[in-house]
């Protein structure tokens, strides 16, 4: 939990018991509820020990992951002077940038229908406009926008010495070509295999593309046989568990799943897609590094060769908030750790702000209602997150959720497990809407026993999916 002085000033976290007391006591106050954030009303700043707190990031193109860690110097058995790591807070920011290329696309879909269209004729735009330096496309310039917007308020809410992003290179041209290890010597050899099947579990999701097995030892396996002139592009690779790869064998992807044509459509459709995700990265890594140093921190980026070797060495399975906990310098002859992993994870996804349309379309595309002018009614804008206290009914009770208002009056609201309309006199407002919808998911199962710093330890955890509201 996110603690401020009595000033606003930020101080270190606290454990979620210890803000508990400090509530229960009067001592402290709610700041906000997402992220979790309260105000101590008897301590300044100045009266308080502040060690600082590092901010670390794992850049992805669909989700951001972040870790707020706490470094110390302890000292082992041996007498050695050890780096031991603990994290704080994660948070996973998954990104809309693919609902913003849709929305561009439609509306280039609909400019292009009133040039041809029997209306007034429009010239199309001419293509040799000149652009500012280091513009980029609003789907990827949000990736960079929304990620500067979480770590921004971050550093508001706890005193960020320091913040380390991986940042990684993909090579596409290297990784479409596939080129043959025949024709590279062994280090160009070494990078461009790890590299190429580094992408293709991300893309299959680390999973079996012909059964989805998960957990297994995965293969690079050829859709296409090299046997029957089949080629090392990624577009004829996917990954395969070992019953998968030796039942294909030489065998067509067709032949091969003929009785189950739901998975061969489904595998046919995953080999077209271009590399829409490598692009993005390589396109906003740079900027990303530079904007976040106008934050007056210092930034420190980092391979995702050491983050992945981080991460195998404390035993932590892969994922983006645990790649972000494990960005950085671990040393293991020094005697480095991870020791605390949290259990939870904030998972804050990026909704908007709304829309600019002033009618609601039909399936055909004919409108169907006016829309107010005006968001707020009552005191309140959809996307509020507010407190119900319905007096009796059906819905009898305390409820907190996500509110979307209407003009009458009688809004609805939305819970984790239900939806009703209510009167705005029954509601309590808690947080204003910001873009953003916030909700809680536990980490995934920690299950190696590999890593020192967990000495066969497991933590509990759950499907990072299942993602519950603040106060739910």
């Amino acid at each position: 939990m996110f603690v401020l002085a009595k000033g606003g000033e930020p101080l270190m976290p606290c454990h979620p018991a210890r803000a508990r007391e400090l509530l229960g006591s009067g001592r402290a106050v709610v700041a906000r509820r997402a992220p979790f954030t309260i105000r101590l009303k008897d301590r300044s700043r100045a009266g308080s020990a502040v060690a600082g707190v590092q901010l670390r990031l794992d850049p992805g193109s669909k989700a951001t992951g972040i870790a707020v860690t706490d470094e110390r110097e302890e000292v082992g058995a041996k007498g050695r002077t050890a780096l031991v790591r603990r994290g704080l807070v994660s948070i996973e920011l998954r990104h809309r940038g693919r609902q913003i290329h849709s929305g561009m696309m439609r509306r280039a879909g609909h400019r292009r229908r009133r040039r041809s269209a029997n209306l007034r004729y429009r010239a199309p735009r001419r293509d040799n406009r000149t652009r500012p330096d280091g513009w980029l496309p609003p789907s990827l310039r949000h990736r960079i926008d929304s990620t500067m917007s979480l770590v921004a308020r971050l550093c508001r809410y706890a005193p960020v010495l320091e913040i380390h992003v991986e940042q990684v290179a993909f090579d596409t041209a290297l990784i479409a070509a596939a080129v043959s290890s025949r024709e590279q010597d062994f280090s160009e050899r070494t990078h461009a295999g790890s590299e190429i099947r580094e992408f293709l579990l991300a893309k299959w999701e680390r999973s079996c593309a012909y059964c989805g097995a998960t957990g297994v030892l995965l293969n690079i396996e050829h859709v296409r046989p090299r046997s029957r002139g089949g080629s090392d592009r990624v577009a004829n690779l996917v990954i395969a568990c070992v019953p998968c790869n030796q039942a294909k064998g030489t065998a067509r992807i067709d032949e091969f799943l003929a009785d189950r044509p739901a998975r061969l459509e489904r595998v046919i459709a995953q080999l077209r897609r271009p590399l829409h995700d490598v692009a993005a990265m390589n396109t906003t890594r740079l900027l990303l590094v530079k904007t976040l140093a106008t934050h007056g921190v210092a930034v420190h980026t980092w391979s995702g060769g050491r983050t992945s070797w981080n991460r195998l060495a404390m035993g932590l399975p892969k994922s983006h908030t645990l790649d972000a906990l494990a960005t950085g310098v671990i040393d293991l002859e020094r005697g480095d750790a991870v020791v605390r992993v949290p259990a939870q994870i904030l998972v804050v996804r990026s909704t908007g702000r709304g829309s600019y349309a002033r009618t609601t379309p039909d399936r055909y595309g004919f409108p169907r209602l006016q829309r107010p002018r005006r968001k707020v009614h009552h005191g309140f804008s959809t996307g509020d997150l507010v407190a119900a206290v319905v007096p009796k009914g059906k819905w009898a009770g305390r409820w907190v959720g996500r509110v979307s208002v209407r003009a009458g009056g009688q809004h609805r609201i939305t819970t984790l497990t239900s939806r009703f309309d209510v009167s705005h006199r029954n509601l309590r407002l808690l947080q204003r809407a910001d873009g953003y919808t916030y909700g809680f998911a536990d980490e995934i199962r920690l299950s190696d026993e590999r890593g020192p710093a967990y000495s066969g330890r497991t933590l509990k955890g759950g499907d990072p999916g299942n993602v519950r509201t603040p106060d739910a």
